[in-house]
């Protein structure tokens, strides 16, 4: 009990003792900070940390280069909704398209002159040029066709069948003078002809290659080889993607190491190739027409003119594609002027016949 009486004491005196000395901190002004508040006091101070938030600045050149992108792209835009509303004025399609890119409407094309030139495929890995292909070819662009007339290589072209030798071949005539093989042609179809278009080996090969090659039925199993051109053939019969150098093989062919040729209901040898010549020309223009291809003109153009000699101006050229894009692949004519073989002086040599041949170019070339 006295225990107890005890302990109550000194819990008394020890209170007593806090209360006056809080009595005189008081008096004297003295704030007392418990020591649990004073301790987190502590630590919001510590805590306490300034952020500086820092702004990176653009670089000027790429400011530069976002303010060139962003006008580049709305003239872009501009441009696009221009020439959307141009190719719709223009007709629409591919053909309004093109217009409004060679900046022609479709009253120019209505004023397109039918266009007749002479198509010459040269052999220029020979030393003496010769034009294994012949062809006139007529763009008649009012009743929206084409016609590819063929003149075999061997037509004789001299005045004296006694005395006729290899030089009186129209496939000579190049080596000399152009100029001569026009005049020759214009005499054996009645016609003025005045442009051309000369293709060398290279030429096409380039053609075929920009066009990422082209697609053709082969008629027959094609073997040969020439080393003296460095010239081989070999192609299986069927259709096929041919690239530039194949389609070379193709059209220079007439006949395999063996000597077989084509069928005769085919054309055997000359008349076989220039068939497939006409076929061949005829396949390329229609994938040529596919848009795109013709999305690619310009490419192709520049491809093509580094190894083709025409006197037929780039701006003509152009002036024709919108119209030529609309052609109706059905209405390509593939022909050739009608003649006879006739070997004179152990010679083979074509020999046209004037009538048959003046009326044929009369009906189908405008």
């Amino acid at each position: 009990m006295n225990r107890l009486n005890n302990s109550d004491a000194q819990k008394r005196k020890e209170s007593n003792g806090k209360d006056d000395i809080e009595e005189a901190l008081k008096k004297k002004k003295i704030k007392i900070i418990p020591k649990k508040e004073h301790s987190n006091k502590k630590k919001k101070t510590k805590n306490k940390v300034k952020v500086k938030v820092k702004v990176k600045k653009t670089h000027p050149i790429l400011r530069l280069i976002w303010n060139i992108f962003l006008v580049l792209f709305v003239l872009i835009v501009l441009t696009g909704i221009l020439l959307y509303h141009k190719t719709i004025e223009n007709g629409g399609g591919i053909q309004g398209f093109l217009c409004t890119i060679f900046g022609q409407s479709v009253d120019d094309l209505k004023d397109l002159k039918p266009i007749t030139f002479l198509l010459l495929g040269i052999s220029n890995d020979i030393d003496k040029e010769l034009s294994d292909t012949i062809i006139v070819c007529n763009y008649d662009s009012l009743n929206d066709s084409v016609t590819l007339v063929s003149i075999p290589r061997d037509t004789f072209i001299g005045k004296n069948e006694a005395n006729a030798k290899g030089s009186d071949k129209i496939n000579s005539l190049y080596s000399k003078d152009l100029q001569n093989t026009l005049k020759s042609v214009n005499k054996i179809t009645g016609l003025n002809i005045k442009n051309y278009v000369v293709v060398k080996n290279s030429a096409l090969i380039d053609i075929v290659n920009s066009l990422g090659g082209v697609w053709f039925d082969v008629p027959i199993d094609m073997n040969y080889d020439d080393p003296t051109q460095d010239l081989h053939i070999h192609l299986k019969k069927g259709y096929q993607k041919l690239n530039g150098k194949e389609a070379e093989g193709l059209l220079r062919f007439r006949h395999n190491n063996d000597m077989t040729s084509y069928p005769a209901e085919y054309g055997d040898n000359d008349f076989g190739r220039m068939k497939t010549q006409r076929n061949f020309i005829e396949t390329t223009i229609k994938q040529s027409l596919e848009i795109q291809n013709l999305l690619k003109i310009g490419f192709v153009y520049n491809s093509v003119m580094k190894n083709l000699d025409t006197n037929i101006t780039k701006e003509t050229i152009f002036s024709y594609i919108p119209k030529v894009a609309s052609l109706n692949t059905q209405n390509i004519n593939s022909l050739q002027i009608p003649g006879e073989s006739k070997k004179i002086n152990n010679l083979w040599f074509f020999m046209p016949y004037e009538k048959q041949t003046l009326k044929l170019i009369k009906e189908n070339i405008k």
